[in-house]
């Protein structure tokens, strides 16, 4: 009888360590595949586009001449 209930403990702590873990799995990778290709998205691209062509413009700019030598030259 002891018996018994010792391996019932056990398979009952068995099946609570197997809850724990199945909770505790990381990300399913078809969702994070799903993030990553929506983050190739025209949609998702559009901020840094045009932070890409922000930086052209003002490459495009004529330099400042705030920066010159003290004496003029």
């Amino acid at each position: 009888m002891v018996a018994v209930l010792i391996v019932l403990g056990a398979v009952l702590l068995v099946l609570i360590i197997a809850v724990v873990v199945r909770r505790r799995r990381g990300p399913d990778p078809v969702d994070s595949f799903r993030r990553q290709i929506d983050a190739l998205s025209p949609e998702a691209r559009r901020p840094t586009i045009d932070r890409g062509r922000t930086d052209d413009a003002r490459a495009d700019e004529p330099p400042d001449d705030s920066g010159r030598d003290a004496d003029g030259g």
